[in-house]
């Protein structure tokens, strides 16, 4: 019984005190790409093919994905520029802060995608749901 209200304890202390932790050094575009994953327990990568012939391009899909991340709850842009996107992502129950990134490979018509928590063993499958609902909104299912 103890060592449960000493869990509780913590786990509401946590709640208290949103835990941000550092910001990784590994975000941005290096060498025309963004970093690898360094596990998959609290990261995930994609890239994404655009299809040119229909006009759209990296760029143009990024640009799409705004409005997508803009309406996601606890997301806020910190960062855009020509070609790339950073974004954050704070859980709403512990204040734990992921970073999201995009960016549109011109040279090879794909757009990367990287989301990666700051902190923690395991993001319970997040950052792979994240990146879903963004490939989803990039290419939705056909209706039937």
């Amino acid at each position: 019984m103890i060592y449960l209200l000493q869990h509780l304890a913590v786990v509401l202390s946590l709640a208290l005190f949103h835990i941000v932790g550092p910001i990784p050094i590994e975000l941005g575009v290096h060498d025309g790409a963004l970093a690898p994953c360094p596990t998959p327990a609290h990261c995930a990568r994609a890239d994404w093919p655009i299809e040119q012939r229909s006009g759209d391009t990296p760029q143009s899909a990024l640009e799409s994905l705004v409005p997508v991340i803009e309406a996601m709850a606890g997301t806020e842009i910190v960062e855009r520029a020509e070609g790339y996107l950073h974004a954050t992502a704070t859980s709403s129950l512990f204040g734990f802060v992921d970073d999201l990134e995009l960016y549109a490979d011109t040279e090879d018509g794909i757009l990367q995608a990287r989301s990666v928590s700051r902190l923690g063993d395991s993001d319970l499958g997040v950052n792979s749901k994240r990146l879903e609902i963004l490939r989803q909104a990039l290419n939705p299912a056909p209706r039937v």
